[in-house]
């Protein structure tokens, strides 16, 4: 009998399996019912989204890193697309050779010496350091300074080449990520806690491969709760710095498939972190990470809550995506978790950072359709219906609404008026709109930034992530920077968008199925992280399962014997038998050839080369060795 080691589920977590890739325009016409949008505060969001954007521009700052350097190198022009493929793949090189041939292909063409007249410093010392870089690569043709320069240091040579770029990269990670150790980000947070900022800390790392990478990825974290705990000073989970814990980083074998192991592996560390983080108060998120794998974090995170040692903390969090189509329903589940385990879950709720790889993962996999929203502001929409909800709960939840928008910051403050909640931002990229408005008595503001702390090794999956996310011109941090872009447009109700567009898909985006030209039907895929798949899937197997299977030769008047016969093994589980097998003997084989040339004439004309391939491809159901057919095939021709 198959067993995918399938769990009861209730009915609300029924409804997140339903929803994992729900008909879109289904999903907006449920977002805009809990939205309940009350158009007489329209006015007055966006009079408050305007004031902030007005704000930042009048200071005429264009950000003090990532946002000046992806306002000059829009990802609509050769420079921004030049320096994304350079931040995917550089750091992530090992050899020399090959970081010379990808520095040629990406620079040798960008126009980088415009860029270097930015008012901004971390512009021009990035442009700076991409010119030369890319100078170096192809001969002057004009005899200016820059060009002298330039043929001046071609002589340096390869290395030269490479540290300049590597530096260049490293100097764009150093505006994401606080510091290379704990001690340091602390020391660091002292002068922005003193303005009225909170900290929630990361350790960089992406999935580990292996238990060693995952049990350095587990000390990294007991290191950082004991550092950031003592820190704390009985500041409490709220008022106080917290942590983030990615599952992927504990576990190398962090799957659905692997339920059995992850709960039996994976949740003990975790456990151990929670009740760190317990005896310290402070708070600890469970980061999200692709769809994949929210359901099993969501049953994690359930063992968590109904544990007796840890009942009754308030400090466990956890993260939910916007852009993912069932995030209403998980919300809705998360809050029945917390009124079950008699406590306060503290969610942050995101837009998403896995749009791209969600998107192409669901195409390679022919699925039936997309989890995430299509469209840019429907996802804006989902984030307001989201918190609509997350608000409405203030016994269960402790919500933190992590956005650079200055719409959804003012949507929010008005929706939360007289409640309890938090604005976070990325470490880096949130100043240009939360240093206009922390602290003002007119607005229901307080902001936790989100600060990486890692060494540059660790640096390249996050940085991606940062610049897909905030480079793009859809990008508000991208947009509010940009003086071409209104007010008016900037602060537009996703209501309004949404209505415009009739809830239906991006026209850009055909479903997994439908992805290639002339009608072409995209290759269908099964969903194994998908509850509901694998329970029918279990069924449909287990039809059969009671079956024996019995392999035999299919020569005229085979006489299936009795005996010899051989067991056959389910490979991915060996002490299930799927059924028996009556291996051919060598007169079988000889007969079988016979058969063959009186059957297909052009037998004889075949080479032994290629009798043997065709022979060979059947060896494993022959008695005999692959020496004694090969033998029989030449004695033959």
């Amino acid at each position: 009998m198959y067993n995918f080691a399938l769990q009861t589920q209730s009915e609300l977590k029924n409804r997140i399996s339903q929803q994992y890739r729900a008909d879109e325009a289904s999903c907006i016409q449920n977002l805009i019912n809990i939205l309940e949008w009350d158009a007489s505060e329209d006015g007055r969001i966006r009079e408050i989204a305007s004031l902030l954007v007005e704000k930042v521009r009048s200071r005429r700052i264009k950000g003090k890193g990532i946002d000046a350097l992806m306002q000059e190198f829009k990802l609509s022009t050769l420079e921004g697309v030049s320096l994304m493929c350079l931040a995917e793949s550089l750091l992530r090189i090992p050899d020399n050779y090959t970081q010379n041939q990808l520095i040629k292909d990406k620079l040798q063409d960008g126009a980088w010496l415009s860029h270097t007249h930015n008012a901004n410093f971390f512009v021009n010392a990035s442009s700076w350091g991409l010119a030369i870089t890319g100078g170096l690569l192809k001969t002057p043709t004009k005899d200016t300074l820059s060009s002298s320069l330039l043929s001046t240091l071609a002589k340096w040579g390869e290395p030269v080449i490479r540290r300049a770029m590597t530096s260049a990269v490293r100097f764009m990670g150093d505006q994401f990520v606080m510091a290379e150790s704990m001690a340091r980000a602390l020391e660091t947070a002292v002068a922005m806690e003193a303005r009225g900022y909170q900290f929630s800390y990361d350790m960089l790392g992406e999935a580990a491969l292996t238990h060693e990478d995952a049990q350095k990825y587990m000390q990294s974290y007991v290191d950082a709760i004991h550092l950031v705990g003592k820190e704390n000073s009985g500041r409490g989970v709220i008022k106080g710095p917290g942590i983030s814990v990615k599952l992927s980083a504990l576990h190398p074998r962090y799957t659905r498939s692997q339920r059995y192991r992850v709960m039996h592996e994976l949740y003990p560390r975790l456990k151990h972190l929670i009740l760190l983080a317990k005896q310290y108060q402070i708070g600890i998120f469970i980061d999200a990470e692709e769809a994949e794998y929210l359901e099993i974090s969501l049953d994690l995170l359930e063992k968590l809550l109904l544990d007796k040692d840890i009942l009754g903390f308030n400090g466990l969090g956890f993260v939910i995506q916007a852009y993912q189509r069932r995030a209403p329903a998980v919300i809705d589940y998360v809050i029945d978790l917390a009124d079950k385990a008699g406590c306060r879950i503290m969610v942050r709720l995101v837009k998403g950072a896995y749009w791209d790889s969600e998107i192409k993962q669901s195409q390679l996999d022919g699925q039936l359709d997309y989890p995430v929203f299509t469209r840019k502001f429907y996802t804006d929409l989902s984030y307001l219906a989201c918190a609509r909800r997350l608000l409405s709960a203030q016994d269960q939840i402790y919500p933190a609404f992590a956005t650079h928008n200055a719409f959804s910051v003012a949507a929010i403050s008005v929706m939360g008026e007289g409640k309890e909640f938090e604005f976070q931002c990325l470490y880096g990229m949130g100043e240009t709109l939360y240093e206009s408005v922390l602290g003002r008595e007119n607005l229901n503001i307080s902001c936790r930034v989100y600060a990486p702390v890692g060494a540059y090794d660790t640096l390249l999956a996050y940085l991606v992530r940062r610049l897909l996310e905030n480079g793009a011109n859809s990008s508000f941090v991208h947009q509010l920077v940009d003086p071409s872009i209104s007010i008016e447009s900037l602060v537009a109700n996703p209501l309004s968008l949404v209505e415009r567009a009739a809830g239906k898909a991006n026209p850009n985006l055909l479903k997994p199925g439908l992805i290639y030209p002339d009608g072409r039907i995209n290759s269908r895929g099964i969903d194994l992280s998908d509850e509901l798949i694998l329970a029918q899937l279990e069924q449909e197997l287990n039809k059969h399962a009671a079956k024996s299977y019995k392999a035999y030769s299919l020569l005229p008047d085979y006489a299936v014997a009795d005996e010899g016969w051989s067991a056959v093994n389910n490979p991915a589980q060996l002490s299930q038998v799927v059924g028996q097998v009556q291996r051919a003997t060598l007169a079988e084989v000889e007969l079988a050839l016979v058969n063959a040339q009186l059957a297909f004439p052009l037998w004889s004309g075949l080479a032994v080369s290629e009798r043997a391939r065709f022979i060979l491809c059947f060896a494993d159901l022959l008695e005999q060795n692959q020496a004694e057919i090969i033998n029989l095939l030449v004695s033959e021709a």
